[in-house]
């Protein structure tokens, strides 16, 4: 069980691990701020497409060889940006580290399913939940201390998370096979499905899941170039304590959500992410710290809340035989805006500026979320 948790912590660590250091390779290569969008966001793109044709893929092949595929590839990512020279081999390292994370979801969590089983004390969907948004916190957070003690800022994380992928493909390949059962290989695009029997509740919980991940795709692209040409704060490990607590927050949020009474999980999370928009806009308006760390935190918990009430709703209310590519679905929307509202906010940043860009994104992460609270109002007022 251990090998299998670590390999999906660390594999998920390294596909935030660029986040302090965009800084450092803006100034290498001479890239924009729009450029760190674009790698950034080709990252989400590359989880997308694994997800839609390897998300069934550990069904049929068995979940040790994805593990070990997944963590070779954490590994190849790591080495890319190792030797990286150019922004081309960062695009090509992103692409990849999307592909890691999308093999790596689906099997970890099946794997921890089979081996811990149902009734276990430690549930395996917790077990999961931490390995995924604890390596999506830690990664950055360990790159940003790495790149600020370490000689060579830009060399030493990478060589630290290639050592620490490797040991986990070496972890997972050693251990057994956890799954007895196997289906037939086909190598084809896994078909999108939004419930009927939910559809509302389907496409609310995915407009506010994914306005969060939109802020954590910005947070997680620009918050050096803020701390940095904003702040003036040049610490790497601050960059990554700020998407380390947004993402950490992330986690605790999913837990948070079964504290909730029935029917309360989606208004909170939309006014959550209200709040949080309005701080981050703060922190853009006043060029202040407090104000980003906390919008990182509501934000961070909002999202969990939204993701939890998302998964539960399908999990629960939808049709057994569709709930696998139900589930995809709704991860599928989340990561594509992960990805591109920080493009766009790349775009507003080379016409206008980083304040204003991140006012403007504020704002209208805020309408959206106002819009799905307000559509729960009027559903409210129909049922009674």
């Amino acid at each position: 069980m251990f090998s299998v948790a670590f390999a999906f912590w660390i594999t998920m660590a390294g596909t935030t691990a660029p986040t302090p250091l965009y800084p450092l390779y803006g100034d290498e290569f001479g890239f924009t701020p729009f450029t760190v969008t674009v790698v950034f966001a080709v990252y989400a793109l590359g989880v997308v497409l694994g997800l839609l044709v390897f998300g069934r893929l550990s069904d049929q092949v068995g979940r040790r060889p994805v593990l070990v595929a997944a963590t070779l590839l954490s590994v190849l990512a790591a080495v890319v940006f190792l030797l990286a020279q150019n922004v081309a081999a960062m695009i090509v390292a992103r692409i990849v580290s999307g592909f890691s994370a999308a093999l790596v979801t689906g099997a970890a969590t099946a794997s921890l399913t089979e081996r811990l089983g149902q009734h276990s004390r430690v549930k395996p969907a917790t077990v999961a939940l931490l390995a995924n948004m604890g390596g999506l916190a830690c990664g950055t957070l360990l790159a940003g201390i790495l790149a600020d003690l370490a000689p060579s800022p830009l060399r030493t994380p990478w060589i630290v998370m290639l050592v620490l992928a490797a040991v986990a493909a070496l972890g997972v390949l050693l251990n057994g096979e956890s799954s007895a059962h196997r289906s037939r290989f086909s190598l084809e695009l896994q078909p999108l499905h939004v419930p009927g029997e939910i559809r509302s509740d389907f496409l609310r919980s995915a407009m506010a899941a994914g306005a969060g991940f939109a802020v954590l795709g910005v947070l997680t692209a620009v918050t050096g170039l803020f701390l940095g040409t904003v702040l003036h704060e040049s610490s790497h490990s601050l960059t990554g304590l700020v998407v380390f607590v947004a993402f950490a927050c992330t986690a605790l949020g999913q837990f948070l959500v079964r504290t909730l009474k029935p029917g309360t999980a989606l208004p909170v999370a939309c006014l959550g992410l209200i709040v949080a928009a309005g701080l981050i806009a703060a922190a853009m308006a006043t060029s202040t710290l407090a104000p980003l760390l906390a919008g990182a935190t509501v934000n961070g918990l909002a999202t969990g809340i939204a993701v939890g009430h998302g998964i539960g709703t399908i999990t629960t209310r939808s049709a057994p035989q569709h709930r696998g590519a139900s589930v995809s679905t709704f991860f599928a929307i989340l990561y594509s805006m992960l990805a591109v509202p920080a493009i766009g906010v790349g775009v507003l940043i080379r016409e206008t500026s980083l304040r204003p860009a991140g006012e403007t994104f504020s704002a209208v992460v805020a309408a959206l979320c106002l819009g799905v609270l307000l559509s729960l109002v009027r559903t409210g007022r129909r049922a009674s």
